[in-house]
């Protein structure tokens, strides 16, 4: 009986000393946090105030002894972040590092021009020195864009049940095979008012948009899937040129989708070169991995796609309100006509900048 109580009180001693043993453990690490903390405080408050300077507009006020221990306060406390993961330091003294790394980053390596410069930039040269660094890839995309033409209108010239399947139907609408000359030629003037025209132009430039994202989202794929898109979109167009010139209208067609058609198919031209570019450089690395190679490509490609967007907005923009202000041919031409010539020339004549 004796040996058994004094088992019984040795474990009933353990139980209560385990929790004296964990709040020893506790002050340890609270001990450990503070002489942390005390040993490197100084460095995270200069850093501190330094990043509170600059973040408030005053960079020019710091000493250059501040600007020159500036990446040097940086490394330490990032240093003293891992330190403090690694050794299980409390959460909140790891929160406060965590956060101060982040904007001493932010400061030392981020972007040092705001939004309206880079804006500036990227109008001022920018944009379209990445568009000429692609001189390859829109001749190709140019080529596959006028042979979807020929296909489509060669197509449905042979057979005009093609039409159905290169047309889709909410883009159809009167506009069949079998229509007559007034049907057609009431589609394109003096209906501006109409709710028809605004649902077909509409479709028209989502359909546009689509195929403009599609064609960068697919040029991974080496480019083949953004070529097929190119020729199967053109050859819905071909389609159109196909029904109208049957009834004698196809200038008048094309005047029509002129002024906004000129941006809308320049940008699905840049799409489509953007795509084409970045799987040629994963099948064409050259003397780098395929990796780096793409990643080169697809920042050249990413500005020319934000320029794309841009111009589908002003296209959105024409059809919008230019179209519903002009309603005869040689107007509609020269409105197009003139879009055309200015963003060719934005691209290959303006030569600020290099990319």
């Amino acid at each position: 009986m004796n040996a058994l109580t004094t088992g019984i009180a040795q474990r009933i001693g353990g139980w209560f000393a385990k929790p004296s043993e964990q709040v020893v453990a506790a002050e340890q690490a609270a001990l450990r946090s503070d002489r942390f903390r005390l040993e490197r405080e100084a460095d995270w408050k200069r850093l501190d105030a330094i990043l509170r300077r600059m973040e408030a507009g005053r960079t020019r006020a710091l000493s250059d002894e501040d600007l020159l221990a500036l990446p040097v306060l940086y490394r330490t406390a990032a240093s003293s972040l891992a330190i403090a993961r690694e050794t299980s330091l409390d959460a909140a003294l790891v929160a406060y590092l965590e956060a101060l790394t982040q904007r001493a980053w932010f400061l030392v390596y981020g972007p040092r021009a705001s939004l309206w410069s880079w804006f500036r930039g990227f109008l001022g040269g920018g944009w379209s020195a990445s568009v000429r660094g692609m001189a390859l890839e829109i001749w190709i995309a140019l080529a596959l864009m006028v042979a979807g033409t020929a296909v489509g209108w060669l197509l449905v010239a042979s057979n005009p049940e093609w039409y159905y399947a290169l047309v889709p139907g909410g883009l159809a609408d009167e506009r069949v095979p079998g229509a007559t000359r007034a049907v057609l030629q009431r589609t394109l003037f003096g209906n501006q008012d109409q709710s028809g025209m605004s649902v077909f132009a509409a479709s028209l430039f989502s359909n546009n948009a689509q195929v403009s994202i599609l064609c960068f989202a697919l040029g991974f794929a080496f480019g083949l899937p953004t070529m097929l898109l190119l020729i199967h979109n053109t050859g819905m167009l071909g389609a159109l040129l196909w029904l109208y010139h049957g009834q004698g209208l196809l200038l008048d067609l094309v005047g029509w989708l002129a002024i906004h058609g000129t941006t809308e198919l320049f940008a699905i031209l840049l799409a489509g070169a953007a795509g084409i570019h970045v799987g040629r450089s994963m099948a064409f690395p050259g003397n780098l991995p395929v990796m780096d190679a793409a990643a080169a490509a697809g920042r050249r490609a990413a500005q020319v796609m934000t320029g794309v967007v841009l111009m589908l907005v002003v296209a959105a923009l024409l059809e919008g309100f230019a179209r519903q202000m002009v309603d005869s041919t040689p107007s509609r031409l020269i409105v197009g006509g003139f879009m055309l010539v200015a963003w060719s020339a934005y691209f290959f004549a303006f030569r600020r900048g290099s990319r």
